[in-house]
């Protein structure tokens, strides 16, 4: 896949996703695993500015760690590739809520203002509007120094 982006100079988007392999701390081996795959990706040709980052909230960890993840996204973000967060209507929400998946929308925006807060610069959202005035408002707020 990293050949294809690097042949046709497209973004492409590394999400982590361990998948069988336990964790042995946690955040130590998120970034790990994704160092991994941006050398792979730049190893195939990749241009760095084609990079975005993406934590996985919801791939291969549990309720307590995408609360993890979520509360340390700057530490992804410092490893210094542009930052999507794709958050929206996730079972994290549901959970953290007891919420069924229809009425997640409060949480979807939490989210992501949180994700902007700690330096995100992308979220994918199925509540567009409401996401987007969320991020206008704490991009605003933010700015204000």
């Amino acid at each position: 896949m990293a050949e294809v982006a690097a042949k046709y100079d497209i973004p492409c988007i590394l999400m982590h996703n361990r998948e069988n392999k336990p964790y042995t701390n946690l955040m130590k081996n998120v970034i790990e695993d994704v160092i991994e795959s941006i050398n792979i990706a730049l190893d195939a040709g990749v241009k760095r500015e084609n990079i975005i980052l993406d934590p996985g909230i919801g791939f291969a960890k549990n309720y307590e760690e995408n609360l993890i993840v979520m509360n340390n996204l700057e530490k992804i973000v410092n490893i210094g590739f542009p930052v999507l967060l794709a958050t929206s209507k996730k079972s994290m929400i549901g959970l953290a809520l007891d919420l069924p998946v229809d009425e997640r929308r409060e949480g979807t925006i939490a989210t992501t203002v949180m994700g902007i807060m700690k330096g995100c610069k992308f979220v994918r959202v199925h509540d567009v509007l409401e996401n987007k005035r969320a991020c206008i408002m704490t991009d605003k707020i933010l700015r204000m120094k």
